[in-house]
């Protein structure tokens, strides 16, 4: 055993968590804001528009993450037009790639879970704030997003630490996020355990930490709904 290389090199740890933090929750963060609109027009009663949310969502669930990132960072650098329009200099950034790439997929995960989560809504809720007289907009901004948010927190939960644990396909494309430094330090310093065993305790540590922040808020926020079910 070998700690002394990664008491050496704890600084690229913190980069790397630091890096990590933000491709999960910058993409999670963005995601959700598509997804909330995306989840209603997938229960839309347009049959055009239903369907085309629901092409996405299975075409983005349906096909790894990884093939995704390849595409979009590899692929796309074989359109001459691309390559000559003003976007290159973003689309040949790894970086804005890889959110890219994870904005995409988790937003197809998160419509779905949205979406679900809308249609399971009881119609008497929505009953009674109609009675109130609320106009469409409030209704959405009052009864329905907060009751598909509540509804959707313990899958939302899974969501996160799925997008957080895909983080680590981000070194694949160069990029030095947690899994990204644990290789470089195995390749520097031709040692394979401890490099990877602190990395999956950076992961387990963020993930007790979202679980353990999910568990106070859906007793906080979505309490009432275990009470009815019991």
């Amino acid at each position: 055993m070998n700690w002394d290389v990664i008491a050496e090199n704890a600084p690229q740890y913190v980069q790397g968590a630091k890096l990590t933090l933000i491709l999960a929750f910058g993409s999670l963060a963005i995601s959700c804001v598509i997804a909330i609109p995306l989840a209603f027009l997938r229960n839309s009663r347009v049959n055009a528009v239903r369907y085309a949310v629901s092409a996405y969502t299975l075409l983005f669930r349906g096909t790894p993450l990884l093939v995704q990132l390849f595409l979009i960072y590899f692929g796309l650098a074989q359109f001459g037009g691309i390559r000559a329009s003003f976007l290159w200099p973003w689309l040949s950034s790894p970086l804005v790639c890889v959110m890219i790439a994870f904005v995409l997929n988790t937003t197809a995960y998160t419509t779905e879970i949205f979406a679900g989560a809308l249609r399971n809504i009881p119609i008497g809720e929505v009953e009674a704030a109609r009675a109130f007289g609320l106009s469409r907009w409030k209704l959405g901004t009052r009864i329905f997003i907060p009751a598909m948010l509540t509804r959707s927190l313990p899958l939302y939960g899974n969501e996160m630490i799925m997008m957080l644990h895909a983080t680590s396909l981000a070194s694949t494309v160069t990029l030095l996020e947690t899994t990204g430094v644990a290789r470089r330090i195995t390749l520097d310093n031709y040692i394979q355990f401890e490099p990877y065993v602190t990395a999956a305790g950076i992961y387990l540590t963020i993930t007790f930490v979202i679980v353990s922040t999910f568990q106070i808020i859906q007793h906080r926020f979505a309490g009432y709904l275990n009470t009815r079910t019991g």
